[in-house]
C-alpha cells in the first residue's frame, strides 16, 4: 500500500489459546482499560457478545451496532447471538443497531421489537444507494460488530451460509471507514471468518481491507464530540409542533452534525446526549419534519 499507517500504531496480538468468551472478555477489558481500541477476529458469531461484555466492569451504559443481514433473538436458537443481550435487555444496553439487514430473512417480530425498544434498523435495500445513512448510527455507537453474513456471496464466500444478495466490498469498507472516524468507538470486531468456505482467499482479501479502511478512519479521526465540544457551531430550531426548541451542532473540523437531546437528560446518559445526524436532518427540523429515526432517538431520553 502507499499509504502507511504511523509506525507502531497497530499490533498483532496473535491468537487466543481458546476461543473463549471467558478468555476473550477479560483480554478486551484490559485493552480497553489502557485506551487500546480492540479489533477482535472471530468465526464463532456467538463471541460477538464478548466485546460488549468486556465493558461491563467500566460502569458506562453502552450503544453496540451490528452490521449483518438478519436478527435472530428466539431462545434455545444457536444462531441468536444478541437474544442474552436484546431479552431481557441488558443493563448496560443504552442503544443497539441493526444495519444491513434483509426483510426476507429477518422475522417481521424482530423488526417490530426494534422499533418498539427505539432502536435503528436500516434495511439493505435502503442503505444500499445511500450508504451515507447509516454514518450517524456508526458514529453514536461505542462498539461495531460486522458479520461477514452481511456480505454478498460472490464478495465473501467463506461464511457458514453464504448469500447471493448482501453488501459489496466497497460498501463494507465504507462502513468500517466510518466507524474508524468515530471518535465514540472504542472497539471493533468481525465475525464469522471460515477458511475452508474461502475460495481462493477470496473473503480473507475483503477482510483485510475492511480493516485497512477502519484504520485509515481511525487515524483521521476529527476529535470532535464527545473528544471535545470545542469547534461545534450551534444551532437553534423553533420547533413548535413539539412546542420545543430544538438546538443542533455542527463541527467546524468535520461537518459532520449532532441534535441535542432534551435538557432534562439523566446524568447516566450525559454521554449520549447528542445524537448524530445529518445535515438532511437539521434541514428537516427547519421545515418542522423530523425523520423517526431522530424521534426514536428522543424517544430514548424519555
Amino acid at each position: 500500500s502507499c499509504y502507511t499507517f504511523p509506525k507502531g500504531a497497530v499490533a498483532d496480538l496473535g491468537n487466543l489459546q481458546r476461543a473463549e468468551a471467558s478468555i476473550l472478555i477479560p483480554v478486551l477489558f484490559e485493552l480497553l482499560s489502557g485506551k487500546v481500541l480492540p479489533v477482535v477476529l472471530a468465526r464463532d458469531p456467538a463471541l460477538a457478545r464478548a466485546p460488549f461484555l468486556a465493558y461491563q466492569e467500566a460502569k458506562a451504559l453502552v450503544n453496540l451496532a451490528v452490521v449483518d443481514e438478519t436478527l435472530r433473538l428466539d431462545e434455545g436458537d444457536s444462531s441468536a447471538t444478541y437474544g442474552p443481550l436484546l431479552k431481557p435487555r441488558h443493563r448496560l444496553l443504552f442503544h443497539f443497531g441493526l444495519i444491513g439487514f434483509q426483510t426476507h430473512q429477518t422475522p417481521p417480530d424482530v423488526v417490530d421489537f426494534l422499533q418498539k425498544n427505539n432502536f435503528d434498523a436500516l434495511r439493505l435495500g435502503k442503505t444500499r444507494p445511500a450508504i451515507e445513512e447509516t454514518e450517524p448510527v456508526l458514529r453514536d455507537a461505542d462498539l461495531l460488530n460486522f458479520h461477514l453474513g452481511a456480505l454478498k456471496q460472490c464478495e465473501a464466500p467463506g461464511v457458514d451460509q453464504p448469500s447471493p444478495s448482501g453488501y459489496f466490498t466497497e460498501e463494507a469498507c465504507q462502513l468500517c471507514r466510518y466507524a474508524g472516524m468515530s471518535d465514540k468507538l472504542t472497539a471493533f470486531g468481525i465475525f464469522g471468518y471460515r477458511h475452508e468456505n474461502d475460495l481462493n482467499r477470496q473473503t480473507a482479501q475483503t477482510v483485510s481491507q475492511m480493516l485497512w479502511y477502519f484504520f485509515e478512519g481511525f487515524f483521521n479521526r476529527k476529535n470532535d464530540y464527545p473528544a471535545s465540544k470545542d469547534g461545534l457551531t450551534q444551532y437553534i430550531v423553533d420547533f413548535r409542533n413539539l412546542q420545543h426548541q430544538l438546538t443542533f451542532w455542527k463541527s467546524t473540523r468535520s461537518g459532520r452534525w449532532w441534535m441535542q437531546a432534551p435538557v432534562t437528560t439523566k446524568k447516566k446518559h450525559q454521554r449520549h446526549y447528542l445524537i448524530p445526524c445529518s445535515y438532511q436532518d437539521y434541514q428537516a427540523a427547519c421545515r418542522e419534519e423530523l425523520p423517526d429515526r431522530l424521534l426514536q432517538a428522543l424517544g430514548r431520553f424519555a
